[in-house]
């Protein structure tokens, strides 16, 4: 387990940049953003954002490749709602994110189409909007655009199924009042390998729920961030993974307080079983010296379930600011509880269905607070089907 970090900065430190700082010049609090991949490089795995990553098994993404076969999108939507496809570069895609590697600044300046919801103003959709990639074999890029306009509350659903090699983006604006919970499903394949940036943009009072949600594949790797623009926006990032044996699953947030006010929760649970099955979570939160009267806290949990199985996690808090309402992080990784065991088996529960109860546990939590029955549902289903195989 790698040990958290805290690093608190004098006000004066850092300064709020904006999209693009070059390596050099940047403060060293500072994240580079570029919409021009040639300005990362190729990375190498010494580098910090990338010293977890197994680079061999996404290499293919890590260079520009012909993108003419997208993946099928299958849409379902209220009335309410507009779906519509428009040209890689056309308005509003990229006014959210701001690729922070080189994979998010391929997939942003070479993908052809994108997909943009919008939710109008003072709608409240009564149920949720699905959009499934289903993918066939392709080497592909994929951009979404969720516009949650002021005072509206939807459901997005973005499921992840089939074979693919991937790059997207995935961009969220939260208008000012707005509530957006968005789920992000990768069940895919054995051998997807599925690289992802999502970016959000919280106006005033606006609410949004993030969870990221893995079973399947190769590799797959998210990295959320978000940002607010007023005071009173409130994020809260749920994940939820299940890696088996020489999958690699990792998420790397940024949540990013540089306005009065604002509260983010992070909650991230992962189990782990087989040989070479590998997590990897990495939460920064940074407090700006204008973030006063932050409240944020990170949380990671992750269960071992079986010998030969890694979990790299570390939190970090960098603080500019001693106004703030509450910070904090916490990170453990370990095995089955023996209290716990023991106190089910003292009740007469066999073994097995004992330690089953552990792990339904462990994510209840997690799956409860997603608030959409049916993804719900089939989290468990797929929980149970996960233990069923190794027979915990």
């Amino acid at each position: 387990r790698t040990p958290a970090r805290a690093t608190a900065v004098p006000p004066g430190a850092s300064t709020a940049g904006g999209h693009s700082h070059g390596p050099g010049d940047r403060p060293r609090t500072e994240r580079f953003t570029s919409r021009n991949p040639d300005e990362f490089g190729v990375p190498t795995g010494r580098e910090e954002e990338w010293r977890f990553t197994p680079l061999a098994r996404m290499r293919a993404l890590l260079e520009p490749f012909d993108a003419s076969s997208p993946l099928a999108v299958e849409t379902s939507a209220p009335d309410q709602v507009e779906i519509r496809e428009v040209a890689g570069d056309a308005e509003p895609i990229g006014s959210v994110l701001a690729p922070a590697d080189r994979v998010s600044a391929l997939a942003m300046h070479r993908v052809r189409r994108a997909h943009v919801v919008t939710v109008p103003k003072g709608t409240t959709l009564a149920d949720p909007v699905t959009i499934t990639l289903r993918g066939g074999g392709e080497t592909a890029y994929a951009h979404l655009f969720v516009d949650v306009q002021p005072f509206a509350e939807a459901v997005v659903v973005l499921d992840h199924v089939g074979s693919a090699t991937l790059a997207a983006n995935v961009e969220m604006r939260v208008g000012d009042g707005a509530s957006l919970t968005l789920v992000s499903v990768q069940d895919w394949a054995a051998d997807a390998v599925h690289v992802a940036a999502h970016a959000a943009e919280l106006g005033r009072d606006s609410r949004l729920k993030h969870a990221v949600v893995t079973f399947g594949g190769d590799l797959v790797r998210v990295s959320p961030t978000v940002r607010y623009t007023a005071p009173g926006g409130d994020a809260e990032l749920l994940g939820l993974s299940f890696a088996d044996a020489g999958q690699h699953q990792e998420a790397r947030l940024y949540v990013d307080h540089a306005v009065p006010h604002c509260r983010s929760r992070v909650t991230y649970k992962g189990a782990l079983q087989g040989r070479d099955a590998h997590t990897v979570w990495i939460g920064d939160v940074r407090i700006r010296a204008t973030g006063v009267q932050t409240d944020t806290y990170e949380l990671n949990r992750n269960l071992l379930l079986t010998d030969g199985a890694r979990a790299d996690s570390v939190p970090n808090l960098e603080i500019e600011t001693g106004e703030v309402a509450g910070a904090g992080h916490a990170s453990a990784t370990g095995r089955f509880d023996d209290q716990q065991l023991f106190y089910l088996m003292a009740r007469g529960i066999p073994e097995i269905e004992a330690r089953r109860l552990v792990v339904r546990g462990f994510f209840a939590d997690v799956i409860n607070q997603l608030g959409v029955p049916a993804v719900a549902d089939r989290l468990t289903a797929a929980v149970e089907a996960e233990l069923a195989a190794v027979g915990v």
